[in-house]
């Protein structure tokens, strides 16, 4: 056992040497704290050789003979082999060994006092001084926690305590061997079981653990072999990894403040200063906004001066639902590393803890009892209840940043990207896109990302394609995205159509300074929503339009087909219209209804119960627009079909005519494209004479006319339009007579 021993020969030596390093001066105090205990290791050793124990007998620990057997019995109650030497006397300890008084009192001994005192005199803290400290350890507890440790760190010990425990199968400390050790024989050591049942510091906190065969049935208190827990030897010995049951879901970090200000905003930092101020405070964080909520927590901590212990615990509990750890133990561990690295606790995923809106009082219980301040996290809002606690509780909501504090993380972004905010505009992706902390991030890396392929300077487009895929786009299972194709030049429309158009871009465009910066949003709106009607036949330009608005705004557009929503079950319509409008809350993206005649008809007097019911989803539909922070469109071919209850509820109303003569021609112009290989016949103004069609009947011709003319020369001919126009009247159910369509 050479190496333990440490015996300065005086304190002046100690109080004249250099300053050590934090690690290794923790490491010559335990050093000198296991070489107490070592102390009593070679004191039990000789006196089971003093006592007759034969080391080199093969069958020793196997086999019971009559002899030993009325030795054994020889012994006092609570008495070992070791005892024989002394006639069943009370147990001499070593010198210098520590005795323990029944209010725990830890009397340094000679040889540890001094590494006590430099760490003192250089402000450091002792890894095994803290740990006691921090789970209320006594002197006893104290030292059976070294007993059990001495296997982990050397191996001899492994050999030594089969020696003391008379079998060659028991490598670590029992019970009854560390009782010996400590206590010696005698009843009196049975007060000292206490210190090792499930309750007790020790094994309540994960410090030592009971180790024994699964295959077997528990043994006895006393027989229970004690191990140290992995992830306590580590920290001891400078480092910290987490338990192997909950891996990469924990982490422990030295939080970083710099960026606190610029993401947190001056308020919400004054408030958390305020906070760290509180004695062993408890922080509930809720809303959408994690990278904010990590922010926060990372300054929280820096506050006081602590590291953080992130501990994801929505994959905590996947695991326990996965039937490998309960979620109660995982949360068990993390709480004690936090306590034993003096770390604040930050349980970030909390929502999948929650039972409906309150956490398992088990749960609830755990955190409250946590002597330091603690953080847990989660986008619902909840509140400790039905128990007693004393400890103060402040709940920090973490909603999507506002206007302003949008403007001011998309310039900090772009800085620290390298890019210059005088020439990319910040201000226009932090109007239209209601984004997060981290979601702005993420935006900014993105376009560095778009840029970077194509090997060119980031663009105004780039943050807005990269403000669009930062979005949470949820949609893809019930409704179609569109990509927008159209610009203002392809959409054809009476001139008053086309203001109102642009006036609703505008709106889109200078809702949040109107509603957020210049403060119209307290109390003339609700909310951000912009709720619109495309009314016009078939072919019109509804979807056009929409893709017009779309491609301007630089937003996502999604494509949901009301039929397909509707049903003629009872409550089954608002519930496919609540996941539509849930899934785009995070979405940023335009929300274009169409077929919306399926669900708006004419309201009337309510005769039956589906007629209440109709009334009710359509009421339902309009709620959720109002309250849907984008822009809602819906599409539908008859406007008489709506009431004008139901118009006031909208902020824009654009009827899309059918086109006359003059704007059909300009839709057959614009339409065909300039590239396209044609005859010297071809007549668009008599197209647009002779056929009263809207729109997408006219494309629909062009394209059949392309696909004709591809088979037959490659030109498009007059003869190939007017083909096109005859399968595309016949498609609409009219009368096609066989002179009407033959080229003058």
């Amino acid at each position: 056992m050479k190496g333990l021993t440490t015996n300065p020969k005086d304190q002046q030596k100690f109080d004249a040497a250099p300053v050590l390093p934090a690690e290794e001066l923790n490491w010559r105090y335990l050093q000198a704290e296991l070489a107490r205990i070592d102390q009593r290791v070679r004191a039990a050793v000789a006196r089971w050789q003093q006592a007759g124990r034969d080391p080199n007998d093969a069958f020793r620990g196997l086999v019971i003979g009559d002899e030993e057997a009325e030795s054994l019995l020889s012994l006092p109650f609570g008495g070992n082999w070791g005892d024989l030497v002394s006639n069943g006397d009370a147990h001499e300890p070593a010198d210098g060994a520590v005795e323990y008084g029944r209010t725990g009192a830890h009397v340094q001994p000679a040889h540890v006092q001094p590494w006590v005192s430099v760490a003192e005199r250089q402000g450091a803290t002792l890894r095994l001084r803290h740990l006691a400290a921090a789970f209320g350890l006594d002197a006893f507890e104290v030292d059976a926690f070294l007993v059990c440790l001495l296997p982990a760190l050397d191996l001899r010990y492994e050999q030594v305590y089969s020696y003391l425990q008379n079998d060659i199968n028991r490598k670590r400390a029992t019970v009854d061997l560390v009782l010996g050790l400590l206590v010696g024989a005698g009843g009196e050591r049975l007060r000292w079981l206490a210190h090792f049942t499930p309750d007790a510091p020790l094994l309540r906190h994960g410090l030592l653990a009971y180790v024994h065969d699964g295959g077997q049935p528990p043994p006895s208190l006393l027989a229970q072999s004690l191990a140290v827990d992995r992830t306590v030897i580590h920290w001891l010995l400078g480092g910290y990894h987490p338990p192997a049951e909950l891996g990469a879901r924990v982490e422990l970090v030295s939080p970083e403040s710099r960026e606190a200000p610029l993401i947190l905003g001056p308020a919400l930092a004054a408030k958390l200063d305020q906070i760290a101020t509180l004695p062993q405070p408890l922080l509930l964080f809720s809303g959408p906004d994690r990278t904010t909520q990590d922010t926060a927590a990372g300054a929280f901590a820096a506050r006081l001066s602590r590291p953080l212990l992130l501990a994801d615990m929505g994959s905590l509990a996947t695991l326990a639902g996965q039937g490998q750890a309960t979620l109660r133990e995982g949360l068990s561990l993390v709480l004690r590393d936090a306590r034993l690295t003096g770390a604040v606790a930050y349980l970030y995923g909390w929502d999948a803890c929650l039972q409906g809106e309150s956490t398992p009082a088990s749960l609830l219980e755990m955190i409250l009892s946590h002597p330091a301040p603690l953080i847990v996290a989660g986008r619902a809002v909840w509140q400790p209840q039905g128990v007693l606690r004393t400890r103060p509780v402040a709940t920090l909501a973490f909603g999507l940043p506002d206007y302003a504090r949008r403007q001011v993380l998309w310039r900090h972004y772009l800085a620290a990207a390298g890019l210059d905010s005088a020439t990319l505009d910040p201000v226009a992706p932090a109007a239209q896109f209601t984004l997060t902390a981290g979601q702005i991030r993420d935006a900014v890396a993105v376009a560095c990302d778009r840029a970077l392929g194509r090997q060119e300077p980031v663009t105004q487009e780039d943050l807005f394609a990269g403000a669009r895929a930062a979005s949470a786009n949820r949609l893809a299972e019930m409704a179609h995205k569109i990509i927008p194709r159209y610009g203002w030049d392809d959409i054809i429309l009476p001139d008053d159509q086309i203001r109102l158009l642009r006036e609703l871009v505008a709106t889109v465009r200078g809702r949040s300074r109107v509603l957020e910066e210049w403060g119209l949003g307290q109390k003339l709106a609700s909310s951000a929503a912009v709720t619109v009607l495309f009314a016009g036949p078939p072919g019109t330009g509804k979807t056009m339009a929409a893709e017009v608005i779309a491609g301007d705004l630089g937003l996502d557009l999604y494509k949901i087909d009301l039929s397909n929503l509707v049903s003629k079950y009872i409550g089954e319509t608002e519930k496919n219209l609540e996941r539509v409008f849930t899934e785009a809350q995070s979405s940023n993206a335009i929300l274009f209804f169409d077929e919306a005649d399926a669900i708006f008809g004419k309201r009337s007097g309510v005769k039956d119960a589906h007629d209440r019911y109709a009334n009710l989803e359509i009421s339902y539909l309009l709620q959720r627009m109002e309250t849907y922070d984008g822009v809602t469109i819906l599409a539908t071919n008859l406007r008489s079909n709506l009431d004008e209850a139901f118009l006031r509820r909208l902020q824009f109303a654009v009827d899309l005519p059918f086109p006359d003569e003059k704007h059909r021609l300009r839709i057959w112009q614009t339409l065909f494209p300039a590239n396209v290989p044609r005859s010297d016949d071809v007549n668009l103004e008599e197209m647009a004479r002779r056929f009263k069609i809207a729109g997408g009947n006219i494309r629909n011709i062009l394209l059949n006319a392309a696909y004709l003319a591809a088979a037959d020369g490659g030109v498009i001919t007059m003869q190939h339009l007017l083909h096109g126009a005859r399968r595309e009247l016949q498609k609409m159910g009219r009368l096609v007579l066989d002179g009407a369509l033959q080229v003058d």
